[in-house]
């Protein structure tokens, strides 16, 4: 144990290996330690006690506790009164540069929508096999939420993330449909034979429904925003189920709102407008 109590820094073989009181817990690094503590909260929003985070983490006690300690220093997680741990403030702030420039650009447009509908109104990127939401304005219906801001939803569960899906790359879409489907409720299309006839039919007419796929009591439909020719984004609309008969009468406003925001971002280029995304699926094939 060195000074003040911090961990030795052992150098083998080229590599720096952090000593937390003359033991290392096998195969993890300290970015990977600290990064499976913040990642405890990526789907929660209450406080937790350190032995809550330690069993999420699967860290030993004593090094939740000390990096948790460093992390609350820096600001990344807090402490409240009662000792219990959330997420901090400057966490938030750095947070808030991600997908910035698409959301920054597109928000007076997805506000247009809001304005246009009177329905809670979202635009939503893929974030590997996940529909990432960046910007969401809410309507004022009583109607379920199945997602916030900076939450994450399977693609073939909700409006925006078929039609991200659906005019995706072939190589993209089949490695999708070749994973085992979450079916979060009885009406999801959890088939992939079904999922990619819906598909094909949601490139055909340029849009995408949903019927309480993703949670029960709503319904949804989306269309696309395209850059440079692809797939850049998507926006759409969550209704009450009872409006599903009526969705269809919003294309016109969801199709204005897409190509004003194509327009809108056709000189950023794509991969700084949408920053890094996380992609999970494999690389696509190499031509021959």
């Amino acid at each position: 144990m060195g000074i003040h109590g911090e961990p030795q820094i052992e150098v083998q073989s080229g590599k720096v290996a952090a000593m937390a009181g003359g033991s290392q817990e096998s195969g993890r690094s300290v970015t990977s330690k600290v990064l499976g503590i913040l990642e405890v909260f990526e789907t929660t929003r209450r406080s937790m006690s350190l032995t809550e985070i330690s069993a999420h983490s699967g860290l030993p006690l004593s090094t939740t506790h000390r990096l948790v300690g460093e992390l609350v220093d820096w600001g990344f997680l807090s402490r409240g009164p009662t000792g219990r741990i959330q997420l901090g403030l400057r966490l938030w702030a750095i947070a808030q540069n991600a997908g910035r420039q698409l959301r920054e650009t597109a928000r007076p447009f997805v506000q247009d929508l809001f304005s246009l509908t009177g329905e809670t109104s979202q635009l939503v990127v893929r974030d590997g096999v996940n529909a990432l939401y960046i910007d969401r304005v809410y309507g004022s219906k009583r109607i379920p939420r199945a997602s916030r801001v900076g939450g994450r939803l399977p693609l073939h569960a909700t409006a925006c993330g078929k039609v991200l899906l659906a005019y995706e790359e072939d190589w993209v879409r089949q490695g999708y449909l070749q994973r085992t489907l979450q079916q979060p409720t009885l009406h999801t299309h959890a088939n992939p034979e079904r999922l990619a006839t819906e598909l094909s039919d949601v490139r055909a007419q340029g849009y995408a429904t949903t019927f309480e796929e993703m949670r029960l009591g709503l319904c949804s439909i989306a269309v696309p925003v395209f850059h440079t020719g692809k797939i850049g984004c998507s926006i759409g609309l969550v209704l009450p189920a009872g409006q599903a008969s009526a969705m269809n009468r919003h294309l016109p406003v969801l199709n204005g709102i897409a190509a004003q925001i194509q327009r809108a971002t056709a000189h950023i280029p794509l991969e700084t407008l949408l920053g890094s995304i996380i992609d999970p699926l494999p690389p696509a094939p190499p031509e021959h």
